[in-house]
């Protein structure tokens, strides 16, 4: 074992395994037939972070529920583009290629296997369970996401980063409170009001009618955050009629979309240390005997060989 300053890894999972997916010809096939390419691209994604990030713990942060009833509730907008099927008293059924679905169970009998802590919680997103983890964690946090959403934790005080995967793995972003100035103008403690603003499409999230990245930013830069700005607004002070006009509008949205954006960071997780340890001789036979299984291959002796520097 390496002697490494202490760090913990919280992976976003099903925007890794995603792209996993996608990065991965589904021709690449177990024995019986089973597509195993988001599974392949999930290990050789954890075998890089963790070959180039050098975490000592490390937690696949899991959505046990991908779409929250409460946030639905908030924002009836919110994912409904994503829904494949409504679920009465249970979480909705999220639209995920067939070839990536039959997947994710062999994803968490791998992660299982190699030790990797799998961390969820019912009725919130993986993003909640990294607002948590985030913030009570006691050493340094990188936070692996393709995400926007989680550029709220970067802390450069508390030493959390976020480790942005949008542009590719060999392409890897590390935002901390500088980056996250330089590329929107805000600092992170203001991007949940920022993006609350400005919407989001891909989650479902209006945003306020007419209101942009650029002027969110420069009224986050005026007022603070979205208190500030409101109050301005309803005392018709410090931004022009036409962008008065727009926030007193969207007022109603306002009202309950920062709960929406806002990341949980209080759950009460129930975490197994999620150090990082190699492999004994055991868990080595169990990883070779799936990877057989699966077809693994190198994948699997890769992350194997990892996990033995830590």
């Amino acid at each position: 074992m390496t002697d490494r300053p202490e760090k913990l890894l919280l992976l976003d999972s099903a925007s890794l395994y995603f792209r996993a997916f996608y990065g991965v010809p589904d021709t690449v096939r177990a024995p019986d037939g089973t597509p195993v390419n988001a599974v392949r691209g999930f290990l050789d994604i954890i075998t890089r972070l963790v070959t180039t990030y050098r975490p000592t713990h490390l937690v696949a942060c899991w959505d046990d529920d991908w779409r929250p009833q409460w946030r639905v509730d908030l924002i009836p907008t919110y994912k409904t583009h994503r829904v494949a099927e409504v679920v009465a008293g249970a979480p909705d059924v999220e639209q995920v290629p067939d070839p990536l679905e039959v997947q994710v169970p062999v994803i968490r009998e791998v992660l299982d296997t190699l030790g990797i802590r799998i961390v969820g919680a019912a009725e919130h997103e993986a993003d909640d369970v990294i607002g948590t983890l985030a913030t009570t964690a006691t050493m340094p946090v990188d936070i692996v996401t393709g995400d926007r959403d989680l550029f709220q934790l970067v802390d450069d005080a508390r030493d959390v980063r976020v480790v942005y995967t949008a542009r590719g793995m060999s392409n890897l972003e590390v935002l901390t409170d500088a980056a996250v100035v330089a590329k929107y103008g805000v600092l992170p403690s203001q991007y949940a009001d920022f993006a609350t603003l400005r919407g989001d499409s891909s989650d479902g999230l209006p945003g306020v009618a007419g209101i942009g990245e650029k002027t969110a930013a420069g009224l986050l830069a005026t007022h603070g955050d979205l208190a500030g700005i409101i109050a301005a607004a309803e005392a018709g002070e410090g931004m022009s009629a036409g962008i008065r006009a727009k926030i007193l509008a969207g007022l109603p949205y306002l009202a309950v979309a920062p709960q929406v954006v806002a990341v949980v960071r209080d759950l009460a997780l129930d975490v197994p240390d999620p150090r990082l340890h190699p492999l004994d001789g055991t868990a080595k036979a169990d990883a070779a005997a799936l990877a057989e299984r699966w077809a693994l291959g190198a994948a699997m002796t890769r992350i194997v060989s990892a996990l033995d520097t830590v």
